[in-house]
């Protein structure tokens, strides 16, 4: 699943490329039965005293260490492809992880860029819907082309962040030229984005599962940081 030229310029304008029919509808299946089952091993045991991390902002980091389904995921060809044709063939794995929401996790998720929390060379996400993600139950929002820029997030640390999104910004004070973009996915498509790319994602009104997992990759042929918090990391293409 490589991309063509044309779509590689499209990434490299807009910052951002949708990636249709990344996974099957079994392959949602099978990866949505695996988060299921991690979920209720992790619930049980914060509900026995035991350590286990806090899910109540929708997030769980590392699906990968815990889960050969995600290893295997975070190696196919069919993410990997289209990063090679935008980096070339030395390409590393960083990390993955599961975000959702549900009745319980309805909030959206504020304005931000994801290299503030990781900094370094630029990164490439890739955010893949299980569930058929829409403006109802918390697609993503992004701003074309805004990766040309590197803006500045505020720093929030109180209740406000619920635990998560400790980067944000407020788009309406940065005068941008382009619009932000609704970007509804059915269940097994994906949105491949640079990690200035400036997005958010709306609120689940209506209760149904939005859950979605991100795959984070470097390009192994520019000097990057040292992650040692991230014991996933890898080389997955090249060498």
């Amino acid at each position: 699943m490589s991309l063509s030229p044309q779509e590689v310029a499209q990434y490299q304008q807009d910052g951002y490329l949708i990636l249709p029919d990344l996974l099957t509808a079994a392959e949602c299946a099978a990866a949505i039965a695996a988060l299921d089952e991690l979920l209720a091993d992790l619930r049980a045991a914060a509900a026995a005293g035991q350590p286990a991390p806090a899910l109540q902002q929708g997030v769980f980091v590392g699906l990968s260490m815990r889960s050969e389904l995600f290893r295997q995921l975070a190696r196919s060809p069919r993410l990997l492809d289209p990063l090679e044709a935008i980096w070339g063939p030395d390409l590393g794995f960083l990390s993955d992880k599961l975000v959702f929401k549900d009745g319980d996790v309805e909030f959206g998720s504020p304005w931000h860029a994801d290299w503030p929390y990781w900094q370094g060379a630029h990164k490439i996400s890739i955010w893949i819907a299980l569930d058929e993600a829409t403006p109802d139950n918390g697609c993503l929002l992004l701003v074309p082309g805004s990766h040309r820029h590197n803006f500045p997030h505020d720093q929030i640390t109180d209740a406000a962040t619920r635990g998560a999104f400790g980067n944000r910004l407020d788009i309406t004070k940065l005068g941008l030229d382009r619009e932000p973009l609704t970007a509804p996915l059915a269940a097994g498509s994906a949105v491949l984005f640079h990690d200035l790319t400036l997005h958010a994602s709306l609120p689940n009104r209506n209760g149904r599962p939005r859950r979605a997992l991100i795959e984070t990759y470097r390009n192994l042929a520019e000097p990057d940081l040292d992650y040692p918090s991230l014991p996933a990391a890898a080389r997955v293409r090249g060498g």
